[in-house]
């Protein structure tokens, strides 16, 4: 199936996962009936606290764990029916450095290409050797490099198969600015392409930087999936700053306003945008006998939703 017979890179029904008891440690049900489609060439973030179930279902569509029921299809394959062609349409950098310490860069490219059944012919090792910016370090041994270089190979070996689809698990924790700014760029490379790309990272600003989308797991299940900019706009909370000329009078503030000083000496009022107007918190300051130099509206963030839904009051 190509790429343009399908307008959904992943389509999820039903997905339960439940570990069984081990030990002293219960039977958990980690994934409580996923449905989740994922749009063919987007920047797709999945978003969760830890033990949400966001590695146990990234697990489950790279074909590493069994799901308990429900359906998953890969590029328009189903796991069940077709588990070659979904596990090799899918690519997955993990979190974890999982490398041969006594591989080179090349030879970890040519050897999982190998696992993945691609002709030496169809190798692609130098060009992406390339691409992750470890040409230099081609005959190196995987324990000399350092753990940035190290990620760059683990993003390297997920694209040995040209898959279709990309999975990245944190990629960026832990790492340099100068390795995130590569890899990001790299990304949107491969994303220009035509790649789908699913992201799961705990910079938030990150997600709603590169996100087209975004899905938020907690406690097994998907509590909200919107496109950022529609997620952002439905938190009903502004913040008005206000930079006074001189000290700040005494602000009786409208009811359900709150006041934080913030270090740059901005007073940061924060408020319903359905229970109050931005002119009554103005008029309550200039009241004080406040002089006003500067003023500005902010906006809520990714983190804002991510808290709010995730803490369980509604956006």
């Amino acid at each position: 199936m190509t790429q343009t017979q399908t307008r959904t890179a992943i389509e999820i029904r039903g997905l339960t996962k439940t570990y069984a008891a081990s030990g002293r440690a219960p039977a958990k049900q980690a994934l409580k009936g996923v449905d989740l489609d994922i749009p063919t060439g987007s920047i797709f973030g999945l978003l969760g606290p830890n033990g949400a179930g966001k590695s146990t279902l990234i697990n489950i569509m790279a074909g590493m764990v069994l799901k308990s029921s429900g359906s998953v299809r890969i590029w328009g394959f189903d796991q069940d029916v077709n588990p070659r062609q979904s596990r090799a349409a899918i690519g997955v950098m993990p979190q974890e450095l999982n490398l041969d310490p006594f591989f080179t860069p090349r030879a970890a490219l040519e050897v999982q290409a190998g696992l993945y059944g691609v002709p030496k012919s169809e190798r692609r090792s130098d060009e992406i050797l390339e691409l992750v910016g470890l040409t230099d370090k081609a005959e190196a041994y995987a324990r000399t490099l350092s753990g940035g270089m190290q990620r760059r190979l683990l993003l390297g070996k997920a694209l040995v198969h040209a898959p279709q689809i990309l999975v990245l698990d944190e990629p960026t924790a832990g790492v340099d600015i100068e390795l995130r700014q590569m890899l990001w760029q790299n990304v949107r490379r491969l994303n220009r392409a035509g790649m789908t790309i699913i992201l799961t990272t705990h910079y938030l600003e990150e997600a709603e930087e590169m996100c087209d989308e975004i899905a938020i797991i907690n406690h097994g299940e998907v509590i909200t999936r919107d496109r950022t900019e529609n997620l952002l706009a439905r938190m009903d909370r502004k913040t008005l700053l206000i930079w006074p000329e001189g000290a700040a009078g005494e602000i009786t503030l409208p009811e359900g306003v709150t006041l934080e000083r913030r270090e740059n000496g901005a007073l940061a009022l924060s408020y319903r945008t359905t229970d109050t107007r931005p002119g009554a918190i103005l008029d309550a300051v200039r009241a004080s006998g406040t002089a006003i130099r500067d003023i500005r509206t902010e906006d809520p963030d990714l983190e804002d939703v991510f808290v709010s839904l995730t803490s369980g009051r509604a956006a």
